[in-house]
């Protein structure tokens, strides 16, 4: 396929997640229908299947994309700032980005008004896996550069990592309200936790986070690119 014939694909591809996208925030996952969609993206409705050849896929599309972006922010602060890699400086960022973004918000703190049955959808899983959270791959870099405390393996965080991590999301909709605290005072509360619990008690030298972080930036580019292309991998007519 020629990169202009790509380009104009992906191109409709954006107008049709972009609809979906405003439809699923404005309506509800169970109101959305792919006669409206197509309606308002000015497509037949066999054009959106041609990319998504269901409903859920469409709208896991949606969210990849979404978390494709916000990768990409996570990456991009890396680049600028080795010690970004820092696992709590990472999820820090991962949360303020995530929750910042309406689609991934609503995705991690399970608002079943706005998304309702698709939280229960298999297609929704890849949105929420540990891979997105932190991957072993990535953890197991901080380990080799002696950026996670000593003795804890990558393995070692699979539950209590994505636990503690999640519980900030969760506690988004119970949260009493006279609890003032902004995204970012948040997002602290959760660094803080990170960097006590998992990281070493000595802060890590510049040097140590700058020969780390081009392996870690690598597996964020290959993550975003992952999500894009699921995003966009069924576009085939």
């Amino acid at each position: 396929m020629s990169e202009t014939r790509r380009s104009d694909l992906d191109d409709r591809a954006d107008r049709i997640l972009d609809t979906a996208k405003d439809l699923l925030l404005r309506w509800g996952y169970r109101r959305v229908t792919i006669d409206e969609i197509a309606k308002r993206a000015g497509v037949g409705k066999g054009t959106v299947y041609l990319h998504w050849r269901t409903r859920e896929q469409l709208f896991f599309a949606v969210g990849a994309r979404e978390a494709a972006a916000m990768i990409d922010a996570v990456a991009a602060a890396m680049r600028a700032d080795p010690a970004e890699i820092a696992l709590h400086r990472y999820m820090r960022r991962f949360f303020v980005e995530t929750m910042r973004r309406p689609v991934l918000r609503a995705l991690f703190t399970r608002d079943a008004e706005t998304l309702d049955k698709f939280l229960s959808s298999p297609a929704r899983q890849p949105l929420q896996s540990a891979k997105l959270l932190a991957s072993r791959e990535y953890l197991g870099v901080l380990a080799d550069h002696g950026l996670l405390r000593v003795g804890l393996r990558p393995e070692d965080l699979d539950y209590p990592l994505p636990t503690v991590v999640l519980g900030f999301f969760a506690m988004e909709p119970l949260l009493p309200p006279e609890t003032e605290l902004t995204l970012e005072e948040k997002a602290d509360h959760l660094a803080d936790t990170l960097r006590r619990t998992f990281e070493p008690g000595a802060v890590p030298s510049a040097a140590e986070f700058a020969g780390a972080a081009d392996n870690v930036i690598k597996i964020f580019e290959r993550l975003a690119r992952d999500y894009r292309d699921a995003a966009y991998g069924g576009t085939d007519g």
